[in-house]
This record gives structure tokens, sequence and C-alpha cells, in this order.
């Protein structure tokens, strides 16, 4: 019997888990593979509700939160504690997602171990190496260390390419489509919002947490949510409000108090995804959600001065509108209140997935192994 492939799955926050988990279960569901789970905890309480959701458990788990971590911190304990994971378990290849800094100290620590990187969300760039920090160097950094690349889109693989990255190099969708096949449910718990009349209001989902928007952005843009709130009777503003201190004590600053507006704590997975998939539209700085709304139909104002999604600007389902807090109010007004400015945002076509990255990239690890005849073919988004 040929030896299974050991593939070992390293990550730590919940954006991590929510599109890690399903390629960890399809792993789990074929026999060439032996799959592992190794998570750093960079984010406790946010990843265990993942782990919860998709019933997966940790093989190694090196805990490292603590509170008021650094980046600093962060890198050097993943980096330390990984050395002895990969001691232990001697896998084959170590599978990273996206930019965070578990991401680039997992793969630092597998280069270090001479062992294979792939690479899950590949090839997303600013070319601001400061904005989003520290996402942005992380991704390019890790891009120079990986083996193989999972590139959600063509615009992703060629990004890599002008960084004559060619080798490895696959076409696979986002896997965050395949995961909100596992969250979204009408029978989700949403007692947290339970007083919300998704028929009579126009729920605004928002979520604000990035930090380059600390200090004055973040308060434009919250001053912008405060003006939205006095200005429509017939809208609902919910925010789910992260965990960082600086985040909840300028949230709280700022909107507390104010009517029509819900800051509530944050979300589990299933619970964010049904949200939005009953919502009106979706505010955020976040990354994720620009790939996940247009899955649901639902347009989406990025308050950010730039993202690394283009794609999804470029369908028309996502507007990046900056952090002016009149630029994000008169964008958000003209969806309140323009019906067909509203249905061409939420009919656009979505260009990030068709819910089969994970077969993808699990048979493109077969192919670079040797247990495969031919590499999966490219993911290729619906033409309008």
């Amino acid at each position: 019997m040929t030896r299974k492939i050991k593939v070992m799955s390293v990550f730590g926050t919940r954006p991590e888990a929510i599109k890690m988990a399903p390629l960890v279960l399809e792993l789990k569901r074929r026999p060439e593979f032996e799959s592992l789970l190794c998570v750093t905890a960079q984010h406790r309480e946010m990843l265990d509700s993942v782990l919860d959701i998709f019933k997966i458990s940790a093989d190694y788990d090196l805990n490292i939160m603590q509170p008021r971590q650094t980046l600093s911190t962060i890198t050097s304990k993943v980096l330390l504690g990984l050395e002895d994971v990969f001691e232990k378990a001697k896998p084959d290849i170590v599978l990273v997602h996206g930019d965070t800094s578990t991401t680039f100290s997992a793969a630092l620590a597998a280069y270090y171990a001479k062992i294979k990187v792939g690479h899950v969300e590949a090839g997303l760039r600013t070319y601001d190496k400061y904005s989003p920090f520290p996402e942005e160097m992380n991704r390019r950094l890790v891009g120079s260390i990986a083996d193989l690349h999972f590139c959600p889109t063509e615009n992703n693989r060629n990004n890599l390419l002008r960084e004559n990255i060619k080798n490895g190099v696959y076409i696979t969708g986002n896997t965050v489509i395949d995961a909100m096949k596992y969250t979204v449910s009408d029978k989700v718990d949403l007692s947290l919002i339970k007083d919300v009349d998704f028929e009579r209001e126009k729920v605004v989902v928002v979520t604000c947490h990035r930090r380059e928007n600390y200090g004055k952005p973040m308060e434009q843009i919250f001053s912008a949510l405060k003006r939205l709130a006095e200005t429509n009777e017939d809208i609902q503003i919910v925010y789910p409000v992260h965990l960082s201190p600086v985040v909840h004590e300028t949230a709280q600053r700022i909107l507390g108090g104010i009517s029509r507006i819900k800051l509530i704590p944050p979300l589990d997975a299933e619970q964010m995804h049904t949200l939005m998939s009953r919502c009106y539209m979706v505010m955020t700085d976040s990354g994720g959600i620009q790939e996940e709304a247009p899955a649901l139909g639902k347009p989406v104002l990025v308050m950010r001065r730039e993202t690394e999604r283009p794609e999804a600007v470029e369908a028309g389902t996502v507007r990046l509108v900056g952090v002016d807090e009149k630029a994000i109010f008169d964008s958000a007004q003209e969806l309140l209140h323009d019906l067909d400015s509203y249905e061409r945002m939420a009919k656009a076509v979505n260009p990030y997935g068709d819910g089969s990255a994970c077969c993808r990239i699990a048979d493109a690890i077969a192919w670079d192994f040797g247990l495969k005849d031919a590499p999966p073919r490219d993911f290729e988004p619906e033409k309008k």
C-alpha cells in the first residue's frame, strides 16, 4: 500500500479556521491523505467556536494567546512551538492560510524544518506594505517561501507571476464559499438580535476592526454609522464588536446608546453568515466578508483605502468607499434609497468560487506528490 501523504494544516484565528475547516474535512475524507491539524490559538475563543461548528479537533494546540499580545510575541511563540510539533509529527507538507502572523510564522518554521509549504488563498496584494498591516507583508513573505500556491482567482495568480512565482500555482476559488455550505441555516440561534425585524427594517451588518483604521479613520467610520442611524428611521445597524480593547472603547464612545444601532458581542461563523444572508447590506473593513457577502447576494461597502480583493469591485458587488465620514454616509444612503443601484450590486456575479475549492486543493496536492495523472482544472467564475 502506498504511504499516505501526511498533511498538517496550521491556523490560529477565526477567519483562517472558517476557510481552512472545510479543507481539513476534505483531506480527512480522502484515503490518500493523513490529515493533521495544529492550532496556534492566536485567537482562542473565536477559534474554538469554529472548530465546534465543523466538528473538528486539533492534534496539536500551541495555545499561545495572552492579553494584549504583540506581533512579536505571536511570531516568536508560533515559531518556537512549531519547531517541536514538526519534529514530532514529521508532516510531508504544511498548509497555511492567508496573511496572519500565524500564517507567516508557520511557513517560516516549516521552511526551517525543510518541509514543503502550501499557501491557501495565495496571491492577494495591495502593494502597500503597511496597509493592511501586518497582513500585506505576511502574505508576500509566505509567497516567497511556499512551494504550492492556491490562488482564489486569476488576478491572484497574475500577481504571483509578476513576482516571478510560476511553479506550483493553481486557481482554486476561495474555500470560504465551500465553508458557507456548512454555516448558513435557518436553524441558527440569532437570539442576540431577536428584536430585529428583518421584514420591516433594512438591516445593515457592520464589521470594523483593522489596525490601520485605529484612531481617526475608525472615528470617521463610526461617525458615519451614527449619522446613518440618526437620518434613517427604517434601518437597524447590527455591529458585532471585535474583542480588541481599542475597537471596543471607540465603538462604545461613539456608538453606545444610539437608537437603531445594536452593539453586540462577536458572533460565531454560523451566526455571522446566517445574519448576512438575511440582512439588507454589509459595511466592513474586513477582508473575508468581501468574499462571503457577494456569495449571499448582498452589496458590500468596504471602509478602507484599498482592497486586495479587486475582483468583486470589478464585478460590481463591492464598492470601495474609503474612511471619510461623508463618503461612507453618501454611499450607504445611495444603496438605502436608490433601488436600481442596490439591485445592480446585489445581482452582480460572485467571482470568488463555486464551492469546490477544497476539492481542487486536495487534487493539486495529490498531483504534486505523484498520486494523480493530471492537475486540477482551474476555477473559472461565471460570466454575466
